[in-house]
């Protein structure tokens, strides 16, 4: 069979906009995190199913090859035309790249499919009720057991978690750094409980997840002992990288929607300084975004430098819902759901993922050199 012919991005992203032009994959009237989720595999199984989705990924996996750029643009097109929540299409961004690092050949060969089919989703447990942005502090053990594993613990803001099938989790198998060990757990394994927590913005995407003497075959181990604490710093910057650039993608889209329904006059100082704001706020994370996509594809490894992405993301998303409200009278406060949500949700970006604190005492640190204080 001869290997398949890999497009360059301005053909990529030319014949995709085509077949999504004849593809209608537009979601339909619910809203709710049920049906957010329902299309998200719907979109995923449609764009797989006619190949767009596997371009990007290796052979070995299911993919088609070529370079990490053409999902950026995939999850790009998709995030303009919402045809799906941003947030939740990313996290094949985070997961995948995971899995080819660190599962078996044979593991990953059999699992990757199915997340970028659609057929399943995943969740990452990684945050404890005592160890959000401390991560180094989890407590959720895992102890040998023959040939498997027992885990006991708890994990919180798990997304997903109570449609996931699989999820990638970090336990405690012994003291320090080195003592952290990434598992693949499947979801229905007896032991495991999901209680869904609703958020101010009224999803209950989150999830509080709990392990009572889970069994973990030892297969399903994520690289050797002791490497949980390397696999999660290696998926952080995946999730700072194409997932980002998602997200601007579709900040940039609600740019676009805000502008269409402000009811300043033509002309109007304040409004064009705050919607000039919010652009070039937007348009910085994109130059930044850009400079991180351009690292991967040259095969750069990415690190702190990535918390700068983080700090511009949640300043560029918090400036533009705040330009919203200001420029859009009652949008947030009564008239429209759509925005409420987005203003809430807005609210925690400067949390999620690492808080802000965190990440300009990282930058500040590790790529300034200013010291500890």
């Amino acid at each position: 069979m001869s290997a398949p012919v890999i497009p360059d991005v301005a053909q990529f992203r030319s014949e995709l906009r085509s077949w999504l032009d004849e593809n209608d994959l537009s979601p339909g009237a619910d809203h709710s995190l049920d049906g957010q989720v329902a299309q998200l595999g719907r979109v995923r199984k449609a764009l797989f199913d006619a190949g767009w989705m596997r371009y990007g990924w290796p052979a070995e996996v299911g993919g088609l090859g070529g370079p990490a750029v053409l999902r950026a643009v995939l999850g790009e097109e998709v995030a303009t035309r919402d045809l799906a929540e941003p947030g939740l299409y990313s996290m094949i961004e985070v997961l995948v790249p995971t899995m080819i690092s660190y599962a078996r050949p044979e593991l990953a060969a059999e699992m990757v499919p199915l997340m970028l089919s659609g057929a399943e989703q995943w969740c990452q447990g990684f945050s404890e009720p005592g160890s959000g942005s401390d991560l180094a502090s989890l407590t959720t053990k895992a102890v040998p057991d023959g040939d498997n594993w027992i885990v006991n613990g708890q994990k919180v803001w798990t997304s997903l978690a109570q449609y996931a099938s699989r999820c990638v989790l970090l336990t405690r198998t012994a003291p320090g750094h080195a003592g952290i060990t990434a598992f693949f757990v499947d979801m229905d394994t007896p032991g495991i409980t999901v209680r869904p927590l609703k958020t101010m913005h009224g999803l209950d995407e989150f999830a509080e997840v709990y392990f009572d003497d889970v069994v973990v075959p030892g297969d399903r181990m994520l690289g050797n002992l002791g490497d949980g604490w390397q696999l999660a710093m290696d998926l952080l910057p995946h999730e700072r990288s194409t997932c980002f650039w998602h997200r601007g993608a579709y900040l940039f889209n609600r740019l676009d929607k805000l502008i269409a329904q402000t009811t300043a006059p033509l002309g109007d100082t304040q409004a064009d300084a705050e919607i000039g704001s919010a652009y070039l706020a937007l348009h910085m994370l994109r130059c930044r975004s850009r400079i991180t996509q351009q690292t991967l594809a040259d095969g750069g490894h990415l690190g702190p430098e990535t918390s700068v992405d983080k700090v511009l993301l949640a300043t560029a998303e918090q400036q533009l819902m705040n330009t919203v409200r200001d420029l859009v009278p009652g949008a947030v406060e009564f008239d429209d759901p759509e925005w409420r949500t987005e203003f809430l949700y807005s609210r925690a970006a400067t949390i999620y993922g690492g808080t802000a604190e965190i990440q300009r005492n990282i930058i500040s640190r590790r790529l300034l050199d200013l010291g500890k204080e």
